[in-house]
């Protein structure tokens, strides 16, 4: 369902596709609230939120992961494919780490969990409006546990060499360390060494958080 709306140039002009009512206008009324963001259009399954934001061109789509028709890594494929993919943020109950990447391989600028505070949900809005990225969703429970990566500071600078940031690349792809190795022509060890060296420049303690920072300061 599309609601269009004449939006002020100041104001960032949202679609919600989400095929929960309940959520879909809870989401909508929320962002009423923020002065500076505008649901302009609506979509309830994946099928129509392509078409919907081809029409519409919002300035962010906030994207259900689980919908009827087309999930929202097709929804993402769809839209990039046309050319009119907006700033994306995913949206899900799930927490996945790897559905972050996917999404985020497929064009998305960032993903939240369901469970996110107004407050952060509109920050993420603000950021992916403002060409940047929102790459760490969680949920309350990993707050508490210190899942979460830890924050970027400006001073913080990533010194790979230009072979770990290849295997980063193929770490990113999805390549265990044996096929790394035969695709550089390289041993395993060797690779394990690299994949040891990246996670501790990068902070990080496995594969998937690398994959992650590496998006997060455009590594990747």
């Amino acid at each position: 369902m599309s609601a269009a709306l004449d939006a002020r140039p100041d104001v960032i002009r949202v679609c919600i596709a989400e095929d929960q009512t309940l959520v879909r206008q809870g989401l909508k009324a929320m962002l009423g609230l923020s002065g500076d963001i505008q649901v302009v259009a609506e979509a309830e399954d994946g099928a129509q939120a392509v078409t919907v934001v081809a029409g519409v061109r919002p300035d962010v789509l906030l994207l259900d992961y689980r919908m009827p028709q087309l999930d929202g890594l097709g929804v993402l494929r769809a839209l990039n494919a046309g050319g009119t993919l907006p700033p994306t943020l995913i949206l899900t109950t799930f927490d996945d780490d790897e559905l972050l990447i996917q999404g985020v391989q497929a064009g998305a600028r960032g993903y939240l969990l369901k469970d996110v505070s107004l407050e952060i949900l509109l920050r993420a809005i603000r950021t992916v409006a403002g060409g940047g990225r929102w790459l760490q969703p969680v949920s309350t429970e990993r707050v508490r546990g210190s899942e979460t990566l830890p924050p970027i500071r400006p001073e913080d600078h990533v010194a790979l060499t230009e072979r770990e940031r290849e295997v980063l690349r193929l770490m990113a792809g999805g390549y265990s360390n044996r096929e790394i190795a035969g695709l550089i022509t390289t041993t395993e060890g060797t690779i394990k060494c690299y994949v040891s060296n990246i996670l501790s420049k990068m902070g990080v303690r496995d594969r998937t958080r690398a994959v992650l920072r590496a998006m997060e300061i455009q590594l990747l």
